[in-house]
């Protein structure tokens, strides 16, 4: 990662911790010198950062790096330290350690710190090619992009920044120091929380896909249900890029405070996703699907609708629900990989379990008699 900050603007090592929402989080330094004087303009790798930069250890097997790094600082945990200079003999290392029993938090908190700083320095204000209608409602301090189509009666609060090329719907909401980036697309009567951010190519508000069979019609033919309800949005829920999330057909589909979607994942109309939870890419969600808060959903799991999944519940990855899932825990249901003629045999076998299940009863039954 390049330097972030120049030198007359980079605080000193203790500087830096305590100015990084770093509360009731424990960190200490140890090694050189007590860091003051320690100037930080950035964060790097272990094997790319460079004398004004911090970068952190998370997982033990990258230890080997400690040694030759050139880091001003690195996070890591007390007994990864103790390691390291068990290892080395005593040595002083060339940097200072930080301390810390959850390096990667820290690591986290560093990172949006420096982004902080970032974001501060970005211009603000209206591009001249942005069409903006005139019953809409522009809080100070925003700033819109080239090309972005305002529609009526929308709200943007203060601090919130829209790229390039957006389209926000008529009588949609954006809440304060929220960031859309380049494309991204608002229907109509979309309402955003505090601090989103969402990604390019993100989609909000399309209508679910919701059809019903017309006999009056040719052979196969749909009638429409009109989507009337919205998607609504708490407050810090981050979406990743080409992320889509469906109106409901008539109240919302509501993504709780604090939601992370990753890319490409696509939520049904009527969803209900609770508080903090997660999924990875590739996620599909069918409608009117009911998730707790604090799930997390590995990358590709798919969900049949009219689910429920209660609060805390863990979906690996690839993994197929369908049905409801209300006990806390992990659930997987991937079938390994395996070469393809194993694969064949295996499931083959699968294929007459129920079989062998009657088969199995009726041996059971005769050992009884």
């Amino acid at each position: 990662m390049p330097v972030l900050l120049a030198p007359d603007q980079a605080p000193d090592l203790p500087e830096l911790l305590g100015a990084a929402n770093t509360v009731g989080l424990d960190w200490s330094l140890a090694g050189p010198g007590d860091g003051r004087g320690i100037r930080i303009a950035g964060i790097g790798s272990l094997s790319a950062a460079g004398a004004q930069e911090i970068s952190f250890l998370s997982n033990p097997k990258l230890a080997g790096r400690l040694a030759a790094s050139r880091a001003a600082a690195v996070i890591l945990r007390p007994q990864d330290w103790e390691a390291f200079r068990a290892d080395e003999g005593g040595a002083a290392p060339g940097w200072t350690a930080v301390l810390c029993s959850q390096p990667y938090l820290l690591y986290a908190l560093l990172a949006q710190w420096f982004d902080q700083r970032r974001m501060a320095g970005l211009p603000t204000g209206v591009h001249p090619s942005a069409v903006i209608a005139v019953d809409a409602e522009i809080a100070p301090g925003v700033h819109i992009g080239p090309l972005t189509v305002i529609d009526a009666g929308v709200r943007v609060g203060a601090g919130t920044r829209i790229g390039a090329g957006c389209v926000i719907g008529a009588g949609s909401t954006i809440g304060r120091d929220a960031i859309l980036h380049a494309r991204v697309t608002l229907y109509h009567g979309v309402r955003i929380g505090d601090r989103a951010i969402l990604h390019s190519g993100v989609v909000l508000g399309a209508d679910g896909f919701g059809f019903a069979p017309d006999p009056s019609k040719d052979t196969g033919a749909w009638s429409k249900i009109a989507q009337l309800g919205g998607v609504l949005l708490g407050d810090d829920v981050e979406i990743g890029a080409n992320t889509t999330v469906d109106r409901g057909a008539i109240e919302d589909t509501v993504l709780g405070n604090g939601v992370k979607l990753d890319n490409q994942i696509m939520i049904g109309h009527n969803c209900l996703i609770g508080d903090h939870t997660a999924m990875a890419a590739c996620v599909g969600v069918a409608g009117s699907t009911t998730m707790g808060k604090r799930c997390i959903i590995g990358g590709a799991a798919m969900f049949a609708g009219h689910l429920t999944l209660g609060d805390d519940v863990h979906i690996s990855g690839g993994t197929a629900v369908t049905g409801d899932i209300l006990q806390p825990g992990r659930y997987t249901g991937v079938f390994p990989a395996a070469g393809h003629a194993d694969w064949q045999r295996n499931a083959a076998v699968i294929g007459q379990l129920a079989q062998l299940r009657k088969r199995l009863r009726a041996i059971e039954r005769q050992g009884q008699g």
